[in-house]
């Protein structure tokens, strides 16, 4: 697992929203944006394995949506989740923020790394559209607080507002 040194247990949320503001300023293109969001996220934040972008695209079914795996960092991940399942789908679904202290405890849970073991998926909402979901996992046991819940909301606000989605 890559470590940064500068990583801390207790971020400083309000200067990573200030620094998701300036990592973007000048680009509203999504692809570029969400990259070098979750390269911020991955490398900032401490006991990570997984932080990502899943983009809501219509289902190979034709009926409804699927979640498409977007720009991340980690190891390879599952492509396609549909809207509903584990907790991803589960977000796309509800549209809130959905912390999971412990991801072999949450029913229908999607094991795209046996070495994650809590997650929290924010939705990426825009102008009352749904455009995906970020999805962090971490290999610790109830990594996600309230106040990192709170700070990512407020990081996903920022890529937002810079971001032509």
């Amino acid at each position: 697992m890559h470590i940064n040194p500068e990583r801390s247990t207790r971020p400083d949320y309000d200067l990573l929203v200030r620094q998701v503001a300036s990592v973007l300023e000048g680009e509203r293109d999504l692809t570029a944006n969400a990259a070098q969001f979750s390269a911020l996220v991955y490398d900032t934040l401490a006991d990570l394995n997984w932080a990502g972008f899943y983009l809501t695209v219509p289902s190979k079914k034709g009926e409804g949506q699927d979640l498409l795996v977007g720009p991340f960092q980690g190891k390879p991940a599952c492509a396609r989740i549909p809207f509903g399942r584990g907790v991803c789908g589960t977000t796309a679904v509800e549209r809130r923020t959905i912390v999971v202290p412990d991801v072999h405890a949450f029913p229908g849970h999607i094991a795209c790394d046996s070495a994650s073991n809590s997650e929290i998926v924010l939705p990426v909402i825009k102008d009352g559209k749904l455009v995906g979901v970020f999805d962090i996992d971490s290999p610790k046991l109830d990594r996600f607080s309230d106040e990192d819940r709170a700070g990512l909301e407020a990081m996903i606000g920022a890529f937002l507002d810079a971001t032509d989605c």
